[in-house]
């Protein structure tokens, strides 16, 4: 049993690294894109109007994929505080149940995402023109990321053989 929790927790560690390396990449998007939207707006004599949709969206992106490396560590700090408070006996039990109820939400974002996409290629951006469809993709592609790790992450608690807590999970 604790071979499967090995082999979920390396898969939920892999995915995450990926993730994590997409999140950086767009925070330097981010960063690029507001300098030089500062630069044409204050310096250079163009008048580019897209980079304050393109910050917008890029930092919508970069939030909602960075749910699920919070997720894959187990680094939300009111469920840390809430089962530290717990006997060892009572957290598996309730950790599963956190993770039951939050892939319920998660699938239901993911859900209503798919349509909120569907119809975002209805419509379009003020600014650029695009189909607000692309910028839309981040929820159901966060919410399913998120899914996917909480599925990872509670086959590694159901059959990991220590009773760790959250905290001191993190360095499996």
């Amino acid at each position: 049993m604790d071979q499967i929790s090995q082999k979920a927790i390396r898969a939920s560690r892999q995915l995450n690294w990926f993730v994590e390396r997409l999140c950086v990449a767009l925070l330097m998007l981010l960063v690029l894109d507001v300098w030089l939207g500062v630069m044409v707006r204050y310096v250079l004599p163009i008048r580019w109007t897209f980079t304050e949709e393109l910050a917008r969206y890029l930092m919508i992106w970069g939030a909602l994929l960075a749910v699920s490396s919070g997720i894959s560590h187990r680094e939300h700090i009111g469920m840390l505080v809430l089962l530290d408070r717990f006997p060892k006996t009572v957290r598996k039990g309730l950790v599963v149940c956190f993770d039951l109820i939050a892939f319920g939400f998660f699938a239901v974002i993911f859900y209503y995402g798919l349509d909120f996409v569907e119809r975002g290629f209805s419509r379009f951006t003020m600014i650029s023109g695009i189909p607000k469809a692309y910028p839309f993709m981040g929820v159901p592609l966060a919410a399913g990321l998120a899914c996917v790790q909480l599925v990872l992450v509670t086959i590694h608690d159901l059959f990991s053989s220590d009773d760790l807590s959250p905290a001191e999970r993190l360095e499996v």
